[in-house]
């Protein structure tokens, strides 16, 4: 593995679990003495008010230097009481996509925006929006790595298709040497037997693709952000955060084996 990744937290359904994912990976990887920096791409901001922050009144967010080149993407950068550092949204962002419609490499504007930071981390995080409009482009192209957080429902797991068929076209378009996705399990519930069901599907279908550390259901991971904490600070010896804990571990095993 290379010290340096950009990982793009992927899918265009909401609810799947993309912000829980990147909150309490980055706090996992943070904990295990990397350095990391999250980077809130969804323009309701969800992750930055995970992280405590009121979105409305931040001046500097990452809708900056996606749109002024000449801004320095560092003053954009806030400190976490959770680990990782993190670049925020909000609602300006919604502007993005119809600002850089016209603008000749749009889709490559993150990837540039984010040179100037790749030799500060050892991972950066980017949690994309529900949808796979330019914003997720963005984030692929930007990408050496896409984690694709798929709940164990039957017809959220169907919406995979578009999201792998969009990953295929910027593999091909723009960022050759960007791997096959992994899938992360998430809001399993053990005692049903349609997740049950659906999880063993997801491992049929997509094999090792499929990451061995699943994420159960817990209202504890709802709970956390309220306090502006991961579930590794709000209930650090829990199941879950331990959960966390084992996904860092195989995303560094991972992405050594794509090096």
């Amino acid at each position: 593995m290379t010290d340096k990744e950009i990982i793009a937290i992927a899918n265009q359904n909401g609810g799947v679990g993309k912000t829980t994912t990147t909150m309490n990976l980055g706090a996992a990887l943070s904990e295990s003495r990397q350095s990391v920096l999250l980077i809130d791409l969804d323009p309701q901001g969800t992750l930055t008010i995970a992280h405590g922050f009121d979105s409305d009144n931040l001046s500097n967010t990452i809708y900056n230097p996606l749109i002024d080149h000449t801004f320095n993407i560092k003053e954009a950068i806030l400190k976490t009481e959770n680990g990782p550092s993190l670049i925020p949204a909000n609602l300006d962002l919604s502007a993005a996509e119809v600002e850089l419609l016209n603008e000749l490499g749009r889709e490559t504007y993150l990837r540039e925006s984010l040179k100037s930071l790749r030799d500060s981390y050892n991972f950066i995080l980017i949690d994309c929006p529900p949808s796979l409009g330019l914003l997720t482009i963005n984030a692929l192209v930007a990408a050496d790595a896409v984690i694709i957080p798929v709940t164990t429902q039957y017809l959220r797991f169907r919406g995979l298709k578009l999201l792998l068929e969009t990953i295929e076209r910027v593999r091909d378009k723009f960022n050759l040497n960007l791997p096959l996705p992994r899938m992360l399990p998430t809001m399993f519930q053990s005692h049903t037997i349609h997740s049950r069901e659906v999880l063993e599907e997801l491992k049929n279908t997509f094999n090792s693709q499929v990451f061995k550390t699943i994420i159960r259901h817990t209202v504890r991971l709802a709970e956390a952000p309220i306090s502006g904490q991961s579930i590794l600070k709000y209930r650090k010896t829990s199941p879950h955060a331990e959960a966390y804990r084992n996904l860092a571990k195989e995303v560094k095993r991972w992405l050594s084996v794509h090096q």
